[in-house]
């Protein structure tokens, strides 16, 4: 953004949108003059802490760094510096606010917290929708994207992708437990008998913190698909002007588990669209289903070096993808997946 004298002395048309930005998390938005900050920064999927919209309750509050901003309730102009209330500011220009709270993408430090299974459901032969209640869900902060891990005495943590959006109550896991995976099925049994579960939240950093200005593109494999209904779901709570763009490769038809919801949200949501990739094959070990999802995202003949991707699967998947895309134009750093933390290459 700008910084000095040329920029404070800008003095846009009243109705033209200016740029806002939040340090020290470094996110940027869009407000109308028209606009309080608190309404605009929500509408572009940032997590501002909020109560009353009218300033008494203090937990908008932000310092003004540049910019000015009119204060509606005594309808005069702040300048820097100056503490002020989001939901009271309507820029006047370009503004440059610092709010703590903020957090940028996968920046939160992870916590221990107990939670309540309160339900389970079949999605389908192997996979299960598990719903958690945490006591304290007021006190989590999320990203969309981010995943959690199951703590359970004497084994390693069990990671899952979180699949509800970061405003729901709940927490949503997409659990893939086939008789032959030992540490799922524990997981599972747990979830079933015990009724209660430690986590350790969240983690990850491919994961948004606002609505991004330029086309998503998801490729998801298998129950990556909970990373991408996380993202989605945010996503449509925001005013979004971007297309989003969803691959889900699997191996079976069966293994699609929830299709009919992917569908749902390309005939409601017109920014979204969807493209199932079936490898139809019974082979487990065939990992053609992989090199046919990479060239279905290829065919879709983008403009790769004016989108970003955010991908969730297997390493071999995502790097397979990744050196396609690259070659293809898309810049490295605009390419997201948790497997490029932690399973780095070399």
């Amino acid at each position: 953004m700008p910084s000095g004298p040329s920029w404070a002395l800008m003095s846009p048309h009243r109705d033209d949108p200016v740029r806002v930005r939040i340090d020290p998390a470094g996110l940027e938005f869009t407000a109308s003059p028209r606009d309080d900050l608190l309404t605009a920064a929500r509408r572009a999927g940032i997590a501002i802490r909020w109560s009353c919209r009218n300033g008494v309750c203090e937990l908008c509050e932000a310092r003004l760094k540049a910019g000015r901003v009119l204060n509606t309730r005594t309808d005069q102009e702040i300048e820097p510096p100056a503490t002020l209330m989001l939901c009271r500011s309507q820029p006047r220009g370009p503004v440059e606010l610092e709010i703590e709270e903020v957090m940028a993408a996968g920046s939160q430090t992870p916590q221990q917290m107990q939670a309540t299974v309160s339900d389970i459901k079949t999605l389908s032969h192997d996979v299960y929708r598990v719903t958690l209640t945490l006591p304290r869900r007021r006190e989590l902060a999320f990203h969309a994207g981010q995943y959690l891990s199951v703590r359970l005495p004497d084994a390693s943590p069990s990671y899952f992708s979180i699949a509800s959006s970061p405003s729901c109550g709940d927490i949503e896991l997409h659990v893939q437990a086939a008789t032959d995976w030992a540490s799922a099925q524990r997981v599972m049994d747990t979830f079933h008998t015990d009724g209660q579960v430690t986590l350790e939240l969240p983690h990850g950093k491919a994961c948004l913190a606002s609505a991004p200005e330029k086309p998503l593109v998801l490729v998801a494999a298998g129950t990556g698909f909970a990373q991408m209904k996380s993202i989605v779901d945010y996503l449509r709570e925001t005013d979004l002007q971007q297309p989003v763009h969803l691959y889900w490769g699997v191996r079976r038809h069966e293994d699609m588990y929830l299709r009919s919801l992917a569908y749902q949200w390309a005939e409601d949501w017109a920014p979204f669209s969807f493209f199932p990739v079936v490898g139809d094959d019974a082979d487990n070990d065939w990992s053609g289903h992989h090199d046919q999802l990479v060239r279905a995202v290829l065919a879709g003949g983008y403009d790769w070096s004016g989108v970003s991707v955010l991908a969730s699967g297997s390493p071999p998947m995502v790097y397979t993808l990744m050196d396609a895309l690259v070659e293809a134009g898309l810049p490295e750093s605009a390419f997201l997946s948790d497997v490029l933390e932690y399973a780095p290459r070399g």
